[in-house]
């Protein structure tokens, strides 16, 4: 396996870093303190996005993208890892894959202006009462005339504050299997401006600025044409982008540990005590060092992930390794940095209490640990069953 990137891979990477440290990081404590990003903080780096070269540089060819193979683009995903995540929203990098589902109409009203930047969605799965189980959903859409008709909550919803178009999965039926009956799920395009569609804000402690909602649907009413993908494939059509979330989302931790080990580092080898900088002290090397080690691995399992993906050798157990300790990595290094950093770690005008808030949440969205658990010993225990 070769993990390295070519020259001009590399030159992608280097300067998308460049580019959020020089205009995003600093927006950081404004968007921590407002909890939202300000329109013209959003329009500066979508502007600047675009004059970069950035915009659209997750797209395939065949929608006007530059075709990024896997690895590079979970390297790319790495480096977005390390700024605020609202503030990594304000580019416009690409598309949720789900989206290149649409068909006819769809392309022109929701696809190609999402290409554009024009209009920005949600996804919405997550409930009250489904969290981990998805399939225990019970926001129904039900056919009444030519139309279906939309009752439900939705929980947990990223985005849908600025978002104008929901992407919804919901029970539309029921089909009788060998095993009994089993709810059909269908994806939906439903417009935020939908009578009967209201959003929410939930009060987070976490990625303030990309903010988690409530979204109600009250006889919401909606065409044949907003089905995305066909009626009863919802999570075949969602699962198909599943292995790539996992993967961005391992980068993306991968790329906020290093952000916090930079820090940290910098922090060990310059603070003193006791005549001698915090870093020569055991204590607080082996931290140093189990950080580097931990970071490391993570970094290799993403490389490997990516390749496997560019190789069509991807499958779920992989994908949710990789996403299990990832996403436990970034914690354990934010939690060993609030230690290094002492009281100090702690304080709003330090960004580590931040990156360690920011952190636990990577343990619960795209499926909590112990759903990953689950599935890996599932899976490598499958063969062994009678």
């Amino acid at each position: 396996m070769d993990f390295a990137l070519d020259f001009e891979q590399q030159a992608l990477v280097n300067s998308l870093e460049e580019f959020c440290r020089r205009e995003l990081y600093p927006h950081e404590a404004v968007v921590e303190e407002l909890r939202y990003v300000p329109d013209e903080i959003k329009q500066e780096i979508r502007r600047k996005s675009l004059e970069a070269g950035f915009d659209g540089m997750n797209l395939p060819e065949e929608w006007g993208g530059p075709g990024l193979d896997k690895q590079t683009k979970m390297q790319a995903e790495r480096v977005m890892g390390k700024p605020s995540t609202a503030l990594g929203q304000c580019m416009n990098r690409g598309v949720t894959g789900i989206l290149f589902k649409c068909r006819d109409e769809q392309i022109e009203e929701y696809l190609l202006p999402s290409i554009r930047g024009e209009r920005k969605n949600a996804f919405a799965l997550t409930e009250p009462g489904a969290g981990s189980d998805a399939r225990a959903i019970v926001t129904r859409a039900e056919r009444q005339g030519g139309e279906w008709v939309i009752n439900g909550v939705k929980q947990f919803i990223s985005g849908a504050d600025i978002a104008d178009f929901i992407i919804l999965i919901a029970v539309s039926g029921t089909d009788q299997t060998p095993k009994g009956p089993r709810k059909r799920f269908t994806a939906f395009l439903v417009d935020k401006a939908s009578p009967g569609l209201r959003v929410e804000p939930m009060k987070s402690i976490v990625t303030r600025g990309y903010n988690p909602t409530m979204v109600y649907f009250d006889n919401v009413r909606v065409p044949d044409s907003k089905i995305l993908g066909g009626e009863g494939e919802g999570f075949n059509t969602a699962n198909e982008w599943l292995y790539d979330g996992r993967v961005a989302l391992s980068a993306h931790c991968v790329g906020r540990a290093e952000r916090i080990f930079d820090m940290t580092k910098e922090w060990a080898g310059s603070r003193k005590a006791f005549g001698r900088t915090i870093g020569e002290f055991q204590g607080i090397g082996f931290k140093i060092a189990n950080m580097a080690i931990d970071i490391k691995l993570g970094d290799l399992m993403v490389k490997e992930a990516a390749w496997k993906m560019d190789n069509d050798l991807m499958n779920r157990t992989e994908a949710s390794m990789v996403n299990y300790y990832c996403s436990e990595m970034v914690f354990r290094v934010a939690d060993n940095a609030v230690q290094i950093f002492g009281g100090m770690g702690m304080m709003e005008d330090f960004p580590i209490q931040r990156f360690w808030r920011d952190a636990r949440i990577e343990r619960i969205w795209e499926g909590t640990s112990e759903i990953h658990q689950d599935v890996i010993a599932k899976d490598l225990l499958r063969p062994y069953r009678n």
